[in-house]
């Protein structure tokens, strides 16, 4: 097993997930995420954790300068803008999803870049699945409130299982991701879904399954 699971976006960008207890192989920017929109544009190397307190996207075109999103069920959304030459790391949870964050950040890509969504290339990294993404009514009451077609995100199961992921309402945080994607002029054909569920795949961070202990997942993206 490698140490890192690597995504082949692209010649001239390197984007990776870090499996359970894996090193960086250099240094990445990382938020203080809180569940939001807010996004950060990186013009230079060294940024600290702690100035980066209540974003949850990072966007840059400064070369050699890696940017990262923490995770360990929400979904890492790595973008690449290969006509600009400029990269987003997005933190996507059911919330930021919900506000779609990922279209926040191609529209700060486009202010900041002149990127256009037909030209990016996106990878959905580890994130729960909605097998295992059993949640409360209120979850798809909020996706409904913000427009997003249920019949393509949610799913009834019937009674929960105690101790299980079965039964209940179940929403797919991915499809998601893809809808707000599509919806904001990127391609289909351009995104690439890693498909690994980070509940049941056990070389990966869960919250869900581990709790308070759960470490990390970092996922990352960098201009070379």
């Amino acid at each position: 097993m490698e140490d890192l699971l690597y995504f082949n976006i692209a010649p001239g960008v390197e984007a990776f997930s870090t499996r359970r207890d894996s090193s960086l192989p250099y240094p990445v920017i990382q938020m203080h995420q809180v569940h939001k929109t807010k996004v950060y544009l990186v013009d230079k190397p060294g940024i600290e954790r702690d100035e980066l307190d209540g974003y949850d996207a990072l966007i840059t075109n400064v070369r050699n300068v890696a940017i990262g999103v923490r995770s360990a069920d929400c979904f890492p959304v790595l973008i690449y803008d290969p006509v600009h030459r400029a990269i987003g790391a997005v933190h996507s949870g059911w919330r930021g999803t919900c506000q779609k964050i990922a279209s926040v950040t191609l529209l700060e890509m486009a202010k900041n870049f002149g990127t256009v969504p037909k030209d990016v290339k996106v990878v959905i990294g580890p994130g729960i699945r909605v097998d295992s993404f059993q949640v409360g009514e209120e979850v798809p009451s909020a996706f409904k409130t913000a427009g997003f077609p249920l019949d393509k995100i949610w799913s009834f199961r019937g009674p929960c299982v105690e101790g299980s992921c079965e039964g209940g309402h179940h929403i797919d945080l991915c499809a998601a991701i893809k809808h707000t994607l599509s919806e904001a002029g990127v391609l289909p054909s351009n995104v690439y879904d890693c498909g690994i569920d980070t509940y049941t795949a056990p070389d990966f961070n869960s919250y869900r399954r581990e709790g308070r202990s759960a470490k990390r997942i970092i996922s990352s993206i960098m201009l070379v």
